[in-house]
């Protein structure tokens, strides 16, 4: 089609969310015309949502500020059951008690990017235990089973590259995107809710959900997507060799946080400023112009204003302030990430293979023994060979700390107590 007339999907479209819709120039015409209400599904499988999250986080941030009404689906009910979607062997069963817990720490992070309310594009966050727990079996089967096709089902990617793996697919993993449809069809009957966005994984849920509901309430309802996010180097979006990049600070501090974008590929950099910040697109054309050493510069305003919107003006400006100690000063900063360990064990004598598991500078003593092998690890900025080596008490600083580093971009505080 040509250019939209709606705000919302020319935002998509010039800054890189679009992958697929249903029916984008209907889709256009109803966004034109008034607001829409949209919806995007978070299932409470962890504590926090991490930035393979932040894409979809940022979707329903652009739908707001367009003009348009944001749910935030909680999957209360579908965590029970597990998306398989490209997923090579079944999640763990949670229980009512982890799902409520996860649910809870996952529910803080939606503040700080979207305006909740009574008003008629205010947010509201809804969660399908409500509608889900309630089903009844049978009852279920015969309202909507007919309207599923087991041959479709299984053409779609998500259930037939497991299949094609050879790799066990449950019948009750199988159900979910038969609730994943139903969501929206109760969205759209409780809400008004005219379309579901989500990753280009979620496509045969989200198609499932608009056909079901065109032939049960003979309504019409889209479905988006966004594309699959991978870096320059072909990596998958958020995942490092010390794990998730959490979006809550008591998963991963600010300071990780801010270094995680501030150690983005030079390739990235204008794409990520057009996904996960608010700039104007002119300044980003003028930052993607940036070469040599000045492209760190442009580095530096992705993680600032990405930190921004996660934790706060605040935070960020700290987080940066830290690393411009740190790497531009060589001083070792309070704004560091920092364990306390008793002094006495400082002092008579700490292995610098448990010192780098203990700072979360290593995830095992065997990461830590090749860390210390290939050159990487350091105290106060001392470089460390022997892996036997241990740290004393003369390397407390006059404020009872030591710095240790893992390469040049990853240090903390070791903090005697």
């Amino acid at each position: 089609m040509s250019t939209p007339k709606s705000d919302f999907l020319n935002a998509l479209i010039e800054r890189g969310f679009f992958h697929q819709c249903t029916d984008l120039e209907a889709l256009d015409r109803d966004l034109t015309e008034g607001m829409v209400t949209a919806y995007i599904g978070f299932d409470c499988t962890a504590d926090s949502l991490h930035v393979g999250s932040l894409l979809q986080i940022m979707m329903l941030r652009w739908l707001q500020k367009t003009g348009h009404k944001p749910i935030v689906l909680m999957g209360g009910g579908t965590s029970k059951v597990g998306d398989p979607s490209f997923k090579d062997e079944a999640r763990k069963l949670l229980s009512e008690e982890d799902i409520a817990r996860n649910k809870a720490g996952i529910q803080t992070i939606f503040d700080k990017y979207l305006s909740f309310g009574d008003g008629p594009t205010d947010a509201v966050m809804v969660d399908n235990a409500d509608w889900l727990d309630k089903l009844e079996y049978i009852k279920f089967l015969r309202d909507y089973g007919a309207h599923f096709s087991v041959n479709r089902m299984l053409s779609f990617d998500s259930v037939k590259l497991r299949l094609d793996r050879e790799q066990s697919l449950s019948f009750l993993e199988f159900n979910y995107m038969i609730l994943q449809a139903y969501d929206f069809l109760e969205l759209r009957r409780r809400y008004g809710c005219l379309l579901q966005m989500g990753g280009s994984d979620q496509w045969g849920n989200i198609v499932n959900g608009v056909e079901l509901t065109r032939r049960v309430d003979q309504q019409t309802i889209y479905g988006l997507t966004s594309p699959l996010i991978t870096t320059a180097s072909g990596a998958k979006m958020g995942k490092t060799a010390q794990g998730a990049i959490w979006l809550n600070a008591d998963r991963l501090s600010v300071y990780d946080f801010w270094q995680y974008w501030r150690n983005t590929e030079d390739g990235d950099v204008g794409r990520f400023l057009k996904l996960f910040t608010e700039l104007p697109l002119d300044e980003i054309a003028r930052l993607e112009t940036l070469g040599g050493a000045e492209i760190n510069e442009a580095k530096k305003i992705l993680a600032t204003e990405i930190t921004k919107l996660c934790h706060g003006a605040e935070a960020a400006e700290t987080a940066a302030q830290t690393a411009q100690q740190t790497f531009e000063a060589g001083a070792a900063s309070e704004g560091l990430p920092t364990v306390e360990i008793a002094r006495g064990e400082i002092e008579a004598g700490l292995a610098m293979v448990d010192a780098l598991v203990q700072a979360g500078l290593a995830a095992s003593k065997g990461e830590a023994r090749r860390l210390i092998r290939g050159g990487g690890a350091r105290v106060n900025d001392a470089a460390v060979s022997d892996e036997a080596a241990t740290i004393g008490g003369d390397a407390l600083s006059d404020d009872g700390v030591i710095k240790l580093s893992a390469g040049k971009k990853r240090h903390a505080l070791l903090r005697a107590v």
